[in-house]
């Protein structure tokens, strides 16, 4: 029979994957152009910095490495997580070697150790150094934004010493990885050309002052240096592209060559005298209690040829064709996606603008209103599909020194990287909560929902959700290797921020630990898990083509379904030995392979998962019901539930046998008692127990009731014996 060799064919094949090429190959964390190399202190410092003749000892009061080339500085070397520890997916830091030039550029970044799942046993290593050689002579100095949907060409336009924004490549499927990467590296460097480079200190802070605000017109604020108004003529624009705007065919048409090729005007709204002016007494304050204490909020509008923001540009996002620097840094400009009410300007004079945004600056971002800024426009123009010419404009602006006052310098605690990253994906965050939402509300009312004539159809589209939302698009995937974080993040010291850089997955985990002490395993593994619907999926497809179904013994199934234990402990066990060790044993699960690289893998691994549901096809589930670590995780905290909330009537178990035959996953024994450990929801028992025609108790029923109703109806005779 094929289940009798299934089980030695799936340790011979696990064992093969974790020595094969794959896993292997995996192994060499650090680039090879440093792998190998001369050590100083036990690092590659000679690789980072070629050039240097000696390196200084490691700093007390800040843990940098000057390195020189004589006596001449070349620049500074550190390790990441000696300045900033924050933690990867995994629960570790991320170790990264970084240098920094004396102007403020990047000499190079490279990984020492890590243990990021997806690179380790997904992406391969070469995709974190291809991420990483990006920051390599890019500067400090830069706005560096990672793998957005802004004109990517815009990074062409700064060279690593001038100020500017810079988009990275991302990598696909790591995206928490490289934001917590690209966190910690940008916010070290900071730190430490503050504290040793010239021209990085922070400026003086300012504080607004508190005066009467007077009501004053548009001109009347342009002239007292509130507002700043500034006209680019096409003339200028195409002095400094070298080219006449009709070479571009977005100005082919353009007849008019005395419109402005961008009127621009902006305001630094929290000054009252300002704000008050521009949109009211009510509107202004409304839209101050939008902001995060510390916060700086811009008002910018445009008109012309070319307004500030593109058509197409998502509110809420950076803008790619703006960007402000104060004291030589990049400073982050975001849209408020204020509601539309908001636009409009009661100042007397003021004239109408087609493009208008409130651009917020967070609090984090150490902005002085008292200090000078630049705000620069980015000209990025296509004259085909191949090629495209970009020039950048200049605005210097400083508020007048009649509305504020220096102070000294308070440094704003930046911006948790969760809660960016919470901000980066409200969407999915939002649809996700929707989606269980339904999901719980469909489990509280679970009788009603099973007698609706499209419950199955509704069980489908949840599953597709599952499937293609949840995991293919939103990543939410859990997996044996978060219950590896979160008990060494118990045994280190528990620090909640480790889980809540995923937000999908948190939220995900929250509800699925609460279910288990309500429903069991069943929340999860029948609706919420994307390999589970990709296993129903298989097994329906194995039907429809009329494979034929294995039907495991009972003596057998009631053994091989405590397999799964001796895994989940063996795993839990090695991670405490070598969380490496455990992260490869841990490909006992193919969900990397199937939804986080969504089958993109070595073939070995590929195999594997296509395996598994190509099994599943004759045995509906095999996986979940034997193999599944994850699932005996669960079923074990599942022992404590409180509920038993299926319903079952007298007549289950004896004399029907109905729901014990058609238990797909075998959790309903002969005598009708349900096994919460194994039962994963799917709901048909009760699908059954409610329908007339399936279930023995309503067929008894129904039987019983309509034998009364025809004995009320046939008249009664009485017979009189003769006398």
């Amino acid at each position: 029979m094929l289940y009798r060799i299934l089980l030695p064919l799936f340790v011979v094949i696990h064992l093969w994957l974790l020595t094969s090429d794959a896993v292997q190959a995996n192994e060499a964390v650090m680039s090879p152009t440093y792998a190998g190399k001369p050590l100083v202190d036990g690092l590659p410092l000679q690789a980072l910095f070629p050039k240097a003749t000696r390196f200084g000892d490691k700093e007390a009061d800040l843990p940098v490495y000057a390195a020189y080339q004589l006596d001449e500085l070349l620049g500074y070397a550190w390790l990441s997580d000696e300045i900033n520890n924050l933690a990867g997916f995994a629960g570790k830091p991320i170790r990264l070697l970084i240098g920094l030039k004396p102007d403020g550029s990047f000499q190079d970044v490279t990984v020492i150790d890590h243990h990021e799942p997806v690179f380790l046993h997904g992406l391969g290593n070469e995709s974190m150094h291809e991420f990483l050689a990006q920051y390599r002579n890019r500067s400090v100095r830069n706005q560096i934004i990672v793998g957005s949907a802004q004109n990517s060409q815009l990074s062409s336009q700064s060279d690593g010493g001038a100020s500017g924004t810079v988009v990275f490549d991302g990598v696909t499927k790591a995206t928490i990885s490289v934001m917590i990467i690209n966190d910690v590296v940008l916010s070290t460097a900071l730190q430490v050309a503050r504290a040793r480079l010239e021209g990085f200190a922070l400026p003086t802070q300012s504080r607004l002052l508190e005066k009467p605000i007077i009501s004053q017109s548009w001109d009347a604020l342009a002239n007292n240096n509130l507002i700043h108004q500034w006209t680019l003529s096409q003339t200028e624009v195409e002095e400094s592209l070298g080219r006449s705007l009709n070479s571009y065919p977005e100005f082919s048409n353009t007849t008019a060559p005395n419109t402005p090729f961008i009127t621009l005007a902006y305001a630094y709204l929290n000054a009252p005298q300002v704000g008050v002016n521009l949109l009211g007494e009510a509107r202004y304050k409304a839209l101050m209690d939008r902001l995060t204490p510390g916060d700086h909020l811009l008002w910018v509008g445009s008109s012309g040829l070319y307004p500030h923001a593109e058509e197409n540009y998502t509110p809420a996002t950076v803008p790619s064709r703006l960007s402000l620097d104060q004291g030589g840094l990049s400073v982050e400009i975001r849209d408020i996606n204020a509601p539309s009410e908001f636009n409009d300007i009661i100042t007397p004079g003021a004239p109408r603008f087609s493009t208008a945004h409130f651009l917020r600056i967070k609090g984090s971002a150490g902005f002085d209103p008292g200090s000078p800024v630049d705000l620069k426009l980015h000209v990025n123009l296509a004259r085909n599909h191949l090629i495209s010419d970009s020039a950048t404009f200049l605005s210097h602006y400083q508020l007048p020194d009649s509305e504020w006052e220096p102070v000294q310098i308070d440094t704003a605690k930046p911006l948790p990287l969760w809660i960016k990253l919470w901000m980066d994906r409200w969407v999915s965050v939002c649809i996700l909560l929707i989606g269980l939402t339904v999901l719980i509300v469909s489990f509280i009312k679970q009788d009603r929902l099973s007698r609706w004539k499209h419950f199955h159809a509704f069980r489908w589209g949840y599953l597709a959700f599952t499937l293609f939302f949840i995991g293919f698009y939103a990543q939410g995937q859990l997996s044996v290797v978060n219950i590896f974080t979160l008990f060494h993040s118990i045994k280190d010291g528990f620090d909640i921020t480790i889980f809540l850089l995923d937000p999908v997955i948190f939220i995900l985990w929250i509800v699925t630990f609460i279910s288990l002490f309500i429903w069991g395993r069943g929340l999860f593994c029948g609706w919420l898990c994307p390999f589970g619907a990709l296993q129903e999926m298989s097994s329906w497809l194995g039907k429809k083509i009329g494979l034929k179904q294995i039907r495991v013994p009972a003596t057998l199934h009631r053994r091989l379904i405590y397999l799964k234990y001796p895994i989940i402990g063996g795993l839990v066990a090695v991670s405490f030995y070598s969380l490496t060790w455990a992260e490869k044993l841990s490909e006992v699960e193919p969900f990397k392979t199937s939804i986080t690289l969504v089958f993109i893998r070595h073939w070995p691994f590929v195999l594997y998962a296509v395996g598994l549901l190509i099994v599943g096809m004759f045995i509906h589930k095999f996986y979940c019901r034997y193999l599944c670590p994850l699932g005996a995780g669960l079923a074990a905290i599942g022992w404590f539930r409180r509920f038993e909330l299926l319903k079952r009537v007298d007549f289950c178990g004896s004399p029907c046998q109905t729901c014990h035959h058609r238990c797909e996953i075998k959790a309903i024994k002969k005598s009708g008692e349900i096994d919460y450990n194994e039962c994963v929801q799917c709901l048909e028992c009760i699908v059954i127990l409610n329908d007339e025609e399936q279930c023995v108790d309503k067929l008894l029923t129904r039987k019983k009731q309509k034998k009364a109703t025809v004995s009320q109806r046939i008249p009664s005779v009485q017979i009189h014996q003769p006398s």
